[in-house]
């Protein structure tokens, strides 16, 4: 005990000091070229990210061990990151911010320690966690305890995973082994032109292959948004990052445990009907339109949070209202690819379903798809088995499935997009829906391929009269409703306010074995 600290003022000063000592663990300059970059400090990030005055610091005097090789001199109290808690619109969250200016925010045997606490109490208390990811990578003066502390990270991301809610922003590099617990995460934030990720680096990747690439090309947000689908948000700023982080969490339930809370009455009413739906749809059924004008049109007040927004645009996810109920939107988009599903379509449908189940989250989906992608690139890179990811998603999923199919359901594809069969709750079809193996041109060209080409026209037409409307499906059952376009927004709202009270019991197993 140092000098002055026996008596109790003496002991509120020690205190006192220590804290400003781990308020200002990064030196003046690394604090200053932050400034200089725009960027906010660790500490910020994690006050900004929460509600007003809510955050609550943990660990703050831990500090590395005193052995460590060519480091004792610096020992700066909290380490390389700030982790604690706070709220976000009233809901508690646990947060680790990882803080450049201290070792370039490399990660520690006692800065893994820290954001292994938080996430165990995530878990324990049932609150979402999220990751602020700013490093330089393991910390190389500790060897592989270092690496002991990224597995351990990992571990309980694979624990956490589909019980609490894992978000991650990456405002920084995030670089090697340190990718792998954000990509484990349920979503993954970066901020343009100042956050990347990739395993190896620009210089690493020159060396083995040859290519010249920068660290924005290899591996910035553009990048993964729009090539990897890696990044499933992008934001042009810090602040815009951390605010579309919070409006996320605002669709998702504290836990696995709960539903997402019903945020009040939307100030769009929910009978409302849309006549301009009834004329979306083009009388050309090669025509495209923009699935968003019905998303927008269908959900509360127009708002809808699309997810993976620039990768994959021929399916469309994302989060809205109906009737103040959060839910998961899912839909074919034919202003891209006709609305064709593909390997990257499936992938990313595939995952936002299961995410969806896994925090019960309705899923509602917006058909008209043509079918597969065909072509010699997508069988060869796996289509069957990415596409099955789609199916075996929406098969397993058991939150509340609405279905709405405004143009084509062809073959195989009309099966993979919550068709009744595979368990969706309600069906529904617009009167320009078409429910088919496949096209009409297809069809007569098999069916009557012996017949002479001046009698195509014929056979064509009587094939649309028979088969590219939804009525056959309705007279089985596998479509509840035939209804207008114009009246979809209160359909919806019914049903889903009907199924909210849905039990399915599932079969008793480990885990089933999705087609990865």
């Amino acid at each position: 005990m140092g000098e002055g600290h026996e008596t109790t003022a003496g002991k509120l000063r020690w205190l006192e000091a220590l804290r400003g000592e781990a308020l200002h663990a990064g030196s003046e300059k690394a604090v200053a070229r932050r400034r200089e970059e725009g960027r906010l400090l660790a500490r910020e990030r994690a006050e900004k990210l929460c509600d007003p005055g809510s955050f609550v610091e943990l660990d703050r005097y831990v500090r590395h061990r005193e052995s460590n090789f060519g480091m004792m001199d610096r020992r700066p109290y909290g380490d390389a990151v700030v982790t604690g808690y706070g709220t976000i619109f009233g809901r508690r969250v646990f947060v680790f911010s990882q803080d450049f200016t201290v070792f370039g925010g490399s990660l520690s045997e006692v800065f893994a320690e820290k954001i292994c606490k938080v996430m165990d109490l995530a878990v324990k208390y049932g609150c979402p966690v999220i990751g602020i990811n700013d490093s330089g990578g393991a910390r190389i003066q500790e060897g592989v305890v270092s690496l002991a502390g990224y597995a351990e990270i990992f571990w309980r991301n694979v624990q956490a995973s589909g019980v609490v809610p894992q978000i991650s922003l990456v405002m920084g590099p995030c670089a090697g082994g340190a990718v792998y617990s954000p990509a484990m995460t349920d979503f993954i934030f970066m901020v343009e032109g100042s956050s990347y990720m990739f395993i190896t680096g620009p210089d690493v990747v020159k060396t083995v292959t040859g290519e010249e690439v920068t660290f924005e090309e290899l591996g910035g947000a553009a990048t993964h948004a729009a090539k990897s689908g890696v990044a499933q948000f992008t934001a042009p700023d810090e602040e815009t990052c951390l605010e579309d982080a919070r409006y996320l969490l605002s669709f998702l339930p504290q836990n696995n445990a709960e539903r997402p809370e019903r945020w009040g009455a939307s100030t769009d009413p929910a009978e409302r009907e849309d006549p301009e739906l009834d004329t979306l749809v083009p009388d050309n059924a090669n025509k495209p339109y923009d699935m968003h004008d019905v998303i927008r049109r269908v959900v509360d007040d127009g708002e809808f949070l699309e997810v993976c927004e620039r990768w994959a645009e021929n399916i469309v996810c994302g989060f809205a209202r109906l009737g103040g109920h959060p839910v998961g939107v899912v839909g074919n988009q034919p202003r891209s690819l006709a609305g064709v599903l593909d390997i990257d379509a499936s992938n990313k449908a595939a995952r936002f379903v299961r995410t969806c189940d896994a925090f019960n989250v309705p899923l509602v989906t917006f058909v008209d798809v043509p079918g597969f992608l065909p072509g010699t690139a997508q069988e060869w890179g796996g289509i069957i088995r990415h596409g099955a990811k789609l199916l075996y998603a929406y098969c397993e999923a058991t939150v509340p499935k609405l279905t709405v199919i405004t143009r084509k359901a062809y073959g195989g594809a009309y099966d993979v997009m919550s068709s009744k069969h595979i368990r969706a709750d309600f069906n529904f079809a617009w009167p320009t829906a078409e429910v088919a193996v496949m096209g009409p041109e297809g069809a007569v060209n098999i069916i009557y391929r012996d017949r002479p080409d001046e009698e195509r026209p014929a056979l064509i037409a009587d094939y649309k009269e028979r088969f590219a409307n939804p009525y056959a499906a309705a007279e089985r059952g596998y479509v509840d409703d035939v209804i207008e376009p114009r009246r979809t927004r209160p359909v919806l709202i019914g049903a889903l306010e009907t199924s909210l009270t849905k039990a399915e019991p599932r079969p008793r197993r480990k885990h089933g074995n999705i087609p990865l």
